[in-house]
């Protein structure tokens, strides 16, 4: 294995675990900023150390370990400077303190990040606080990256984390699974949190990859845990669904070279016909107990997708019925815009464009470069190509992920090419 290869392995197995080592920490000391501290210290500790030294035979216990002791020596350190004898006092109260002191082999054994997760989305923070907090513990995601999900600036991310995790050491919340009830008043933001973690996965906002397959595969293997949990609910099994019906398509969105395949053009041999047929079971059975919500909505239409054998079978006319009953029920303009697209593809590209003009005026998308690759496409389709070409390159310009990138701009210097 070459030093390249030992480095990526390492860096694949770190974010996988990260979550997992930050809930046993947290389990051991209560402390949700300490133990976060503590963790990347062990994280930059391993990233330095096993490319070199290789991955120890228990890669999750030694990142626990350095933790511990990152945060054990930092309460110590903290102590003696306070000149106080208990050297945890300033984090749980006396009666917890030798127990937390001592190594536990159920917090290196037992994987927390589910109870995290829906610590994380506890009440005590508003939902959008809930939501960015969990993407940085759960999802591993920068605050840049949480930020651009967000639509705001990073500055403006990074004071909300910090307030959230202040919010949670205050609250002395638990590190423990909810109650039923608990979990019914959390759910909603726990589902749009692992929404928010596969969505940055199958397209990243940023980078030189299309795709981060660790957090689509991490955001996948959550939901499968919460479903395990709640099996009745619609909306987690319409989440699993939409996430398994998306993935199936993975192996065929990119090229030889790392390039973006659109999905009318993809080779659909290579979807995965069993998570396919997983996702439309899933969905199915959601939706014919009467869940219609917007997740089994959202994987309805995939499902839709998967099951044309080509590009031109695909039954628009069912997706943009599913569409029109998705708009009464969310806000979001992203389903706007794919509606628009849904709507191009039935009634032609002139009504696409101008559904697509009464997203302008909507702030979460000003600046975006989905509206204007959309706009390109339609434009396209509607023979404007001077157009078209302007909107590519803008769109081009607007968008962080290299392979979309350059894909728009590949689609700009077609229509050139071929005024020439």
């Amino acid at each position: 294995m070459t030093s390249r290869s030992r480095e990526l392995r390492a860096e694949r197995l770190l974010r996988d675990l990260a979550p997992q080592v930050l809930g046993a920490v947290i389990r051991r000391f209560h402390d949700f900023g300490a133990a976060e501290d503590a963790v990347q210290e062990a994280l930059i500790a391993a990233a330095t150390q096993w490319p070199r030294d290789g991955v120890p035979d228990e890669p999750r216990a030694w990142l626990i370990q350095v933790a511990s002791r990152r945060i054990t020596d930092h309460v110590r350190s903290e102590a003696a400077r306070r000149r106080r004898e208990a050297f945890v006092v300033s984090l749980v109260p006396p009666e917890q303190q030798i127990a937390l002191a001592a190594d536990s082999d159920e917090a290196v054994e037992h994987d927390d990040t589910l109870t995290l997760l829906f610590m994380c989305c506890h009440p005590a923070l508003s939902t959008s606080s809930a939501i960015a907090l969990t993407l940085r513990a759960v999802g591993g995601l920068t605050t840049a990256e949480i930020g651009r999900a967000f639509l705001v600036p990073e500055a403006t991310m990074a004071q909300r984390i910090s307030r959230a995790k202040q919010t949670i050491k205050a609250s002395g919340v638990p590190f423990q699974m909810p109650t039923l009830e608990e979990r019914a008043a959390r759910l909603g933001a726990v589902l749009h949190v692992l929404y928010l973690i596969f969505n940055e996965g199958y397209t990243t906002s940023s980078g030189p990859e299309l795709h981060r397959d660790d957090l689509s595969s991490e955001a996948i293997r959550l939901t499968r845990a919460v479903h395990a949990l709640l099996p009745d609910d619609g909306e987690v099994a319409g989440l699993l669904a939409l996430m398994l019906l998306t993935d199936a398509r993975r192996a065929a969105r990119t090229g030889p070279a790392g390039e973006l395949i659109p999905l009318a053009e993809q080779d659909r041999g290579l979807w995965d016909q069993g998570a396919i047929a997983e996702g439309v079971a899933l969905v199915s059975a959601a939706l014919s107990r009467g869940a219609i919500g917007v997740y089994p909505l959202q994987a309805a239409i995939a499902a839709v997708h998967d099951e044309a054998a080509r590009a031109e079978d695909t039954d628009w006319p069912q997706i943009l019925a599913l569409y029109d009953i998705l708009m009464g029920m969310s806000d979001n303009p992203m389903v706007a815009l794919s509606r628009a697209i849904a709507a191009a593809m039935v009634r032609g590209p002139e009504a696409g464009l101008e559904l697509l003009s009464s997203l302008d005026a909507d702030p979460r998308l000003a600046g975006h470069h989905r509206l204007d690759a959309a706009r390109a496409h339609l434009l396209e389709r509607a023979g404007d190509h001077e157009a078209a070409i302007a909107h590519y390159s803008k769109a081009a310009g607007r968008t962080t992920n290299i392979p979309e990138q350059n894909y728009l701009l590949s689609q700009a210097a077609r229509l050139r090419d071929a005024r020439k």
